[in-house]
């Protein structure tokens, strides 16, 4: 599934109405991160444009609404962070750079991004980037 977060319903509830005219359906659902609008990945290349053309339209008017609202700072969005132990906890982020991060990345993606942050802050390797690379390919050939 393709997924755009909102942080209104109203915003939403446009891009839902907008998908629906062009002939995608959506689902909805709420979690930690805010409103989810996901619809199916095997849309032609042409809609997915014109979806992402019309998320990004309302992602600029998100990002007023937010800056709006005491001066942007009485809203954050977040991502659950899973920590190596299994624990999990919030990553609070100002809305903009939420929306940046979900216009680049899927939810999928940012995840492991922030479970890859997680689990190098806790267990650091004190190595350079080609060390690190080295030792992984030393082990795959074992």
């Amino acid at each position: 599934m393709n997924e755009y977060i909102f942080f209104d319903a109203d915003l939403r509830d446009r891009f839902v109405e907008y998908a629906g005219k062009q002939g995608a359906v959506c689902e909805l659902r709420e979690d930690t991160m805010g409103l989810v609008v996901a619809v199916a990945e095997d849309l032609s290349d042409d809609l997915v444009d014109t979806l992402e053309a019309r998320y990004d339209e309302l992602q600029e008017e998100q990002a007023d609404l937010m800056s709006r609202v005491e001066g942007g700072l009485g809203k954050l969005a977040g991502f659950k962070l899973a920590l190596p132990d299994g624990q999990t906890c919030m990553v609070p982020l100002q809305p903009e750079m939420a929306s940046r991060l979900l216009s680049c990345f899927s939810f999928e993606e940012i995840q492991v991004l922030f479970d890859a942050v997680a689990r190098s802050a806790l267990n650091p390797k004190d190595s350079h980037l080609c060390e690190i690379l080295h030792a992984g390919t030393n082990s795959k050939r074992k």
